[in-house]
């Protein structure tokens, strides 16, 4: 059952995920904006807005005060004072950021192997702090052993922190410490997506990347096989406990065809995060008793599921 609709004000709205978006600047229409506001009232969805960086006619800024709503910015957006959740585009700007919300930091694998010991003291001034890799597919078996280790120099300074009795959230790192089941980004099933064209579609990266809409504001969803976006229809992800993993639909779609069965790279680096907030909490836990109710994260021998079925 749809619970958020995610609203693309402009062609140039900021990406907060794997997809590129477009410069054209082209504006969502004010109708099919009110349009989808009052859909959104009639079925009780949470809107969260994607903002471009340029400003907004006055009209629009009216308009998108109608409801409740979160706010997506660039960090350079004229409005970030406004904003509930801010992304930066690679590694400049984040001196400059506002304390007191979750940061959203895209970026190459390369420019984050550089860069990463800059997002150390955001730790202490976001509540959420999240990477998102803009080549996620391109990762490679060098790059999986970097990423290990960079994860283990993460993890020693988010101990202290915790220590110290502040409790940093890092996607790369903690999430994982506080599921029990899988929780991920459900494109399709909860999420859907309303584009600069006036369509709806699975996801921001469906629209951008030129895959067909799934309705539209006037005749409602048509969702092609929407069984195969949910997690019960993914024969992999329904039994795996990388429980953080985004499951990305569309990095599916792109690597594999299939929607609902990631990529060898998805996986490994969802595993690799798995398994160093498993040594974390445990490093946590030798300095006292740290939320006895998260349950303890087993051991595996895999960083691939796939492996372990084919074995």
């Amino acid at each position: 059952m749809l619970q958020y609709l995610v609203i693309l004000l402009a062609e140039d709205s900021v990406s907060f995920c794997h997809y590129e978006n477009r410069n054209t600047g082209n504006l969502l229409s004010i109708n099919a904006l009110k349009e989808s506001l009052r859909i959104s009232m009639l079925e009780n969805l949470s809107v969260q807005y994607v903002f471009p960086e340029g400003e907004l006619p006055a009209e629009y800024l009216a308009a998108i005060e109608v409801v409740e709503n979160v706010k997506i910015m660039p960090s350079n957006s004229p409005y970030a004072e406004k904003a509930n959740v801010l992304v930066f585009n690679g590694f400049f700007n984040l001196k400059s950021a506002k304390s007191g919300i979750p940061y959203v930091v895209r970026c190459g694998k390369d420019e984050f192997f550089t860069n990463y010991e800059k997002l150390i003291p955001l730790l202490e001034v976001t509540p959420h702090l999240s990477v998102v890799f803009k080549d996620l597919v391109k990762f490679n078996e060098n790059d999986f052993a970097q990423y290990k280790t960079v994860l283990e120099t993460f993890s020693k300074h988010v101990e202290e922190l915790y220590v110290d009795g502040k409790s940093p959230q890092f996607n790369l790192l903690t999430d994982r410490m506080y599921l029990d089941k899988m929780r991920n980004c459900e494109a399709g099933v909860k999420t859907i997506t309303l584009a600069p064209d006036g369509n709806f579609y699975i996801c921001p990266a469906f629209y951008y990347n030129g895959e067909m809409p799934c309705g539209n504001p006037n005749d409602g969803l048509d969702i092609k096989n929407p069984q195969l976006y949910k997690l019960e229809y993914a024969p992999i992800c329904r039994r795996c406990d990388a429980f953080h993993c985004r499951r990305c639909v569309w990095l599916n779609k792109l690597t594999t065809l299939e929607v609902n069965t990631p990529s060898h790279e998805q996986c490994v680096v969802s595993h690799i995060e798995r398994n160093a907030a498993k040594s974390l909490l445990a490093a946590i836990r030798k300095h006292g008793e740290f939320m006895p109710q998260l349950p303890e994260i087993a051991e595996i021998d895999y960083l691939d599921p796939f492996d372990k079925i084919e074995k």
